[in-house]
């Protein structure tokens, strides 16, 4: 068992910036997915990110994102089971994961998500990602995490999460890190 915290930057801490309300109002029904073919797209995909505050998160702001990376994850021309701020040009800590371990396997949204503690033993596993295309690769990582996050309502959260979802969990939270799969490689 190993214990974890999150990273996070002061300077993204708080409401939206100029740039985020940017990247927000310009999409349309999906918004772009950052890759690392591009230079400016890496060093955001390279980045820690920070906080969501409470004020950012009763925003209209926040609704649109929820909704648009939704829309991005699961459009056809991506097809994702998960995708973070960092992807999206947000250098924020919040993702989409989809629940296989839930009835239905919906997306569900994670505020200022963490992993506080890995349980149990590694596997390895393909992984693929968005933001870098055309590779995959053998991933070992934990079947077990503990997971803290805040819903919308900013109260804070823990659940254990065990199998495939638990591995999608990992791989969104590195990139809230600056990290991507491949580094594992």
């Amino acid at each position: 068992m190993t214990l974890l915290g999150g990273t996070c930057s002061p300077k993204a801490e708080g409401n939206f910036t100029e740039t985020e309300l940017s990247l927000i109002g310009a999409a349309d029904s999906i918004m772009r997915v950052l890759t690392i073919a591009d230079n400016a797209d890496n060093e955001i995909l390279r980045s820690q990110c920070g906080n969501f505050s409470r004020e950012a998160l009763l925003s209209d702001e926040y609704a649109r994102l929820e909704e648009l990376m939704i829309a991005t994850v699961t459009h056809p021309s991506q097809d994702g089971v998960g995708i973070a701020g960092p992807q999206v040009g947000l250098k924020r800590r919040v993702v989409a994961v989809q629940r296989f371990d839930k009835e239905g396997e919906p997306f569900e949204f994670f505020i200022n998500p963490e992993i506080v503690e890995f349980i149990g033993e590694k596997e390895a596993g393909g992984e693929g990602c968005l933001s870098v295309p055309e590779i995959r690769g053998d991933v070992e990582r934990w079947q077990t995490i503990r997971l803290r996050y805040r819903d919308e309502q900013f109260v804070e959260h823990e659940e254990l999460i065990e199998g495939f979802t638990a591995v999608i969990f990992q791989h969104e939270l590195d990139h809230l890190d600056g990290k991507l799969f491949i580094d594992y490689l």
